[in-house]
Order: C-alpha cells, then sequence, then structure tokens
C-alpha cells in the first residue's frame, strides 16, 4: 500500500513512516523542505507541499492511505495571539488540502486517518472520558473540534475517515517525556500543579501500531482514542518516573509559576482528562505497554 503521510517529519510521523517503509509500503512523506527531511528509511521519500494545498501530490492519493498528522507544534512557545492562530489554520489548512486530493482523485484513497487530540475533551476531572463524551469549550477543543471537521467531506466522497484522538506521546527521541525526564535527572523534579490532574499518555509503540491497526482494518470508522487503558494521576507518574530513576520526587512545580511561564499553555499541563481507549480496545487492539511502569521500563532503559 502507498501511505502518504503530512507532517512525516514530527515525532509521530517519522516513527511511522519507519513501521510501514519496513514493512514493505511504500511511503510519501509530504514537507515545505523536502531536502530537509533526512534520515528516511529506505521505500520512504519526500515530497514537497506548500501546507495548503493539493498541488504537486494530489495524483499520489490514488488507492492510497492519507494520514493527515500535519499541525504546528503546540508544545514549541508561549500561546500568543497570533500562535493560537496559526496553530489553528495550520490544521485547517492541511485537512482542507486532504479534502481536495481526494475530490481531484480518480481513484479515491482507501482511508483517510485525521489527527486529532485527547483535548477534543476538555478537562472534566475525574470524570472518565471516551469517545462518546461531547468536547469541551475551552481553546485546544475548539481547535480539536475543528481539525477534525477539516477533513469530514471525504466521506461523502466514499472514503472510509478515522480520527485519532491522541494522548500526549512518551518517546525517548522527543515530546514530552525527555522534558519531565531532566528535572529529575538533577534531583528537582515532582509533580506538576497540585498533581490530582489526570495524566493521559501513550507510548510511541503504541501510538504507530494504533494508527497502523486503524489504517488496515477496513471495519474501523470514526473516532477513537489513543491513550494508554490505564490513565494516571500526574503525582502518580511523577512518582513512577522517579523510582525508576532512583531520584526523589519532591518538588513540585507550582501552578502559579507555570502559568508565569508557559500562559494559557499551562492549562493543558494542569487540566487534563481521564480517557480511556474504549472503542480501540472493543475493536481488538492489544497495547504493548499498558500501563506506565512497563512504558517507562522500557523507554528508561
Amino acid at each position: 500500500m502507498r501511505a502518504i503521510i503530512t507532517g512525516g517529519s514530527g515525532l509521530i510521523g517519522r516513527a511511522l513512516a519507519n513501521s510501514l517503509a519496513s514493512s514493505g509500503h511504500e511511503v510519501i512523506v509530504l514537507s515545505r523542505a523536502p531536502g530537509r527531511v533526512g534520515g528516511l528509511p529506505d521505500g520512504a521519500r519526500a515530497v514537497r507541499w506548500d501546507g495548503r494545498t493539493a498541488e504537486g501530490w494530489a495524483q499520489l492519493c490514488e488507492d492510497a492511505a492519507i494520514i493527515n498528522l500535519a499541525g504546528e507544534n503546540l508544545s514549541s512557545g508561549r500561546w500568543t495571539g497570533e500562535r493560537k492562530r496559526r496553530i489553528r489554520q495550520s490544521r485547517l489548512e492541511a485537512g482542507w488540502a486532504v479534502v481536495a486530493a481526494v475530490e481531484a482523485a480518480e481513484r479515491k484513497p482507501r482511508v483517510v486517518v485525521q489527527a486529532s487530540a485527547v483535548g477534543y475533551y476538555g478537562f472534566r476531572g475525574d470524570e472518565e472520558v471516551d469517545e462518546q463524551t461531547s468536547p469541551g469549550e475551552d481553546y485546544l477543543a475548539r481547535v480539536c473540534q475543528d481539525w477534525e471537521a477539516s477533513t469530514a467531506p471525504v466521506e461523502a466522497l466514499g472514503v472510509r475517515r478515522v480520527i485519532i484522538r491522541t494522548a500526549p506521546v512518551l518517546s525517548r527521541t522527543g515530546g514530552m517525556l525527555p522534558r519531565l525526564v531532566l528535572p529529575f535527572r538533577f534531583f528537582v523534579g515532582g509533580r506538576l500543579g497540585s498533581g490530582r490532574q489526570w495524566f493521559p499518555w501513550i507510548h510511541i509503540a503504541d501510538e504507530v501500531g494504533a494508527i497502523r491497526f486503524l489504517m488496515e482494518n477496513e471495519q474501523t470508522i470514526g473516532p477513537f482514542n489513543l491513550s494508554s487503558p490505564h490513565p494516571t494521576t500526574n503525582a502518580q507518574f511523577s512518582r513512577l518516573l522517579g523510582r525508576l530513576m532512583s531520584r526523589p520526587a519532591l518538588i513540585p512545580a507550582p501552578s502559579f509559576a507555570l502559568r508565569i511561564l508557559l500562559g494559557q499553555m499551562a492549562t493543558a499541563l494542569l487540566g487534563g482528562q481521564r480517557v480511556v481507549p474504549r472503542r480501540l480496545l472493543d475493536a481488538g487492539f492489544t497495547f504493548a505497554f499498558p500501563d506506565a511502569f512497563t512504558a517507562l521500563r522500557d523507554l528508561l532503559g
């Protein structure tokens, strides 16, 4: 199968490209600067894309799988008014480009996998959240709703669409985990804020495995939570991280300090959702790293 990945130079996109290519699939990574997309495996290539249209790649998506991961990084800086505009617009433009490519294809793609995030649900306290839970009303929840809706028209064109509402991805090579590990290395690690907030997460291997499972399982359609079936609170996760690193977890990062340092982005760290991947489990997916202990032991080992 040919797989076209937007946002393929990011943490999830690179891991997915490597996994698909190693299984013999043809992988095309769309990029504004294909010459700078290094480290692609055999069987994968980068193709130029402006991030807004189907120009130059629409003909490639016939009978393919499109995995739309594109969007400006949420954690690369404070959420100023301009950054919030770019975060939203980059996601919408990528989705509209996917729709345009599908419309132009004589033979339609097999599936569109549309990225989203567990932020879709807003902050729900101790409420257990599954795919039937209504969306939240904060900024990130509204972005996720618009992001998901951006590719909805492909369904009317007869294309199967899967939505992946992903939790923060744990990986050695990027994302949140290296940032969480750093203070523990210097013996100043601890919970974030009160630590009582739920902390959804997923191991990078399960993220990639779940995307492939949903791509290849033609019975799956609609939204799926990509998150560990055993969420923890931030305090529990922090204590476990400290134990596995042989470090104390005694120095909390106060809520007010996080808000000063990160601005509105701190809300995502201090909120949280008690997410369960109910539809993914019901579809028959098996997690390689279902709990925080096995996941962190693997990533820190």
